[in-house]
């Protein structure tokens, strides 16, 4: 079977709160029994964008498992393409694919410099339909901003717009197991394109609901993360879990 470790938006801005909440997830999942298959961030690695803030990520964010991060609205391509892939600066967007025994993670770059809606454009939707048609296992794609209408204004204002190309793309291939996202600070599950869509909570606060109050955020929310199995049947099952200070009870 199958475990992701599913993190988001943690917002690392160089305060000691952002880094003990990520520092706090990174180590329970490590201390964990489980051989996780991949823990994916999916964006909104720093707050502001800054070299300093992807060098304290570069440290917070090491593990026993495999590792994969994305970029978000928040992220500065150049920067995080520096700290994270050791590359030159450069503006175009961040794709990587990643390989393990049971699984193939797209994992696409869905942000627009100086904008926080998001966007796939042609050259991100080209190179996926490559891998997706060059896949022997199941396939996870995995970016930031969700590609509907979650019901929450303030996110649905800055998701992922003009996502025909990509639906259209995951449609015609049965090997995408789910696609998986962060950016709105809340656990939802709905589908895309006949898929599972799954977004992650939030590392650095937590999203109210239209219906819980006026206001967005509340960063006195405790970090939580989505488990996502997937079983030999091809069977996807997610559970979503506040991140406790220590291992559960009866270890």
């Amino acid at each position: 079977m199958i475990v992701i470790a599913h993190v988001s938006d943690i917002h690392l801005d160089g305060t000691v709160r952002a880094a003990e909440r990520t520092n706090l997830v990174m180590r329970y999942l490590d201390r964990l029994d489980h051989d996780f298959d991949a823990v994916l961030v999916t964006g909104d690695i720093a707050d502001h964008g800054r070299p300093e803030e992807y060098e304290e990520a570069r440290k917070l964010l090491t593990s026993r498992h495999p590792v994969l991060v994305c970029p978000g609205n928040h992220d500065v391509r150049e920067h995080y393409r520096q700290a994270f892939l050791g590359q030159e600066p450069a503006p175009g967007p961040i794709n990587q694919v990643h390989t393990t025994d049971r699984a193939i993670y797209a994992i696409c770059d869905s942000s627009i410099p100086g904008r926080h809606d998001g966007h796939l454009d042609e050259e991100t939707i080209t190179w996926l339909a490559g891998v997706l048609a060059a896949s022997d296992r199941p396939v996870f794609i995995a970016f930031h901003h969700p590609p509907v209408t979650l019901h929450i204004p303030f996110i649905d204002e800055i998701r992922l717009h003009r996502a025909e190309p990509l639906a259209e793309l995951v449609a015609g291939y049965p090997n995408v197991a789910a696609v998986l996202v962060g950016h709105a600070h809340a656990a939802a599950a709905t589908t895309f394109a006949g898929k599972p869509l799954l977004v992650a909570p939030g590392i650095a606060s937590g999203l109210i609901l239209p219906w819980e109050g006026d206001y967005v955020a509340d960063p006195g929310f405790p970090p939580s993360i989505a488990f996502h199995l997937y079983d030999d049947e091809g069977r996807l099952t997610t559970h979503y879990r506040v991140v406790p200070r220590g291992l559960p009870q009866g270890r």
